[in-house]
């Protein structure tokens, strides 16, 4: 049976959103529940990452129900009754996962939990939104791209005997063919399972694959939410390295303030089947992006503090040199409705405010 659910401004809608108590779930969450009061937000997460639990009290206080639970436990989810969307933002996000260290848990979190997700979403014929990742592009494919170093960069050519990518950067036709980290694999497999639903289950279905997300309420790791770390080093003045490349921080990416996957994935609720059975791109693209030495000098900037970066010249497993997101199908998919709206000197500059606001609690966490 096809789910015929739309959104109407004004009506009810009961929301799942699972990884809720973490950053990007958080936000969501209660950046949707501010824009509709009264839609029920409810979150589900199992508190695993450091720093889950400083996102409880805000999501109370917002009106956003907290549901403890494990996607890896079908029961878990069961204990949940109906809803019209879910929003799955749960994952181990470390691409460095499975690498140094056993594989099997990356994959019962990754690409299980996605399938008990499905299969509980199924049961409701409630919609499906996916939070991919731009690291199912494999790492050769990306590294024998063309590309020039600028004093403070790396740079993507516009000539590339690649299809699918150019200054601009990777797009959805990209080659697919070859390794991308035990992390990428899960969630690519992920998304195949995705199409299946959508074809054979009738789910409407949408795949946002996501660059660098960032922004308040991000517990900064090396290995995932490094705008923040970077940020919370020179905050707390500790050290830092650039890590690869010749250690000269040249490694550049796109980013997203959350503020801006908030106002997609809003978007996206009220337009079900303009997206529907997508997979898109999405990112700060070129205009919003950044390399690690042009990051220290903002964060030197917003802190006033210069801290010691040793350099390291030999690359780290699984890195790339370079990503950008090119959004050309997400922006030609919903004529230009949605576009980021922040800069990384606004995201910089709000991550830093958020730093100062909450210091005693995130010193022990990020410091």
């Amino acid at each position: 049976m096809l789910n015929l659910r739309i959104f109407v401004k004004g009506m009810s809608r009961r929301i799942l959103i699972t990884g809720g108590a973490g950053f990007v779930g958080s936000t969501l969450a209660i950046g949707l529940k501010q824009l509709h009061p009264n839609w029920e937000i409810i979150t589900f997460d199992n508190l695993r990452r450091r720093g889950s639990e400083l996102n409880l009290p805000r999501l109370k206080e917002h009106g956003v129900f907290f549901e403890h639970g494990d996607i890896r436990n079908p029961e878990d989810l069961a204990a949940i009754a109906q809803v019209d969307v879910v929003i799955d933002a749960s994952a181990d996000p470390s691409v460095l996962s499975g690498i140094n260290s056993p594989v099997m848990p990356l994959i019962q979190a990754n690409l299980m939990g996605t399938a008990n997700i499905l299969e509980f979403a199924s049961k409701h014929q409630a919609a499906f939104i996916f939070l991919s990742t731009s690291r199912i592009y494999p790492i050769k494919n990306l590294e024998s791209a063309a590309w020039k170093e600028t004093d403070t960069r790396f740079q993507w050519l516009d000539e590339q005997t690649l299809r699918g990518i150019s200054s601009k950067g990777v797009s959805e036709d990209f080659p697919l063919e070859g390794s991308r980290s035990f992390y990428g694999a899960t969630k690519l497999a992920s998304e195949l399972l995705i199409t299946e639903y959508n074809e054979l289950r009738g789910l409407k279905t949408i795949v946002n694959r996501c660059g660098v997300i960032s922004g308040p309420w991000q517990m900064g790791k090396i290995d995932q939410g490094v705008l923040v770390l970077w940020l919370a080093r020179h905050y707390f003045k500790n050290k830092l390295s650039y890590i690869g490349y010749g250690g000269t921080g040249k490694q550049t990416r796109d980013v997203l303030h959350a503020a801006d996957l908030l106002d997609l994935i809003d978007h996206q609720l009220h337009h079900l089947d303009l997206y529907n059975n997508q997979t898109l791109n999405v990112g700060g693209g070129e205009a919003v992006s950044f390399s690690l030495q042009e990051l220290t000098t903002l964060c030197q900037e917003v802190t006033g503090n210069k801290i010691e970066i040793a350099p390291v010249k030999e690359n780290r497993a699984a890195d790339v040199r370079l990503y950008l997101s090119d959004c050309s199908k997400l922006n030609a998919l919903n004529n230009g409705a949605w576009q980021p709206k922040r800069s990384v000197q606004t995201l910089v500059s709000d991550t830093f405010a958020w730093l100062k606001e909450n210091e005693q609690q995130l010193k022990m966490i990020l410091n």
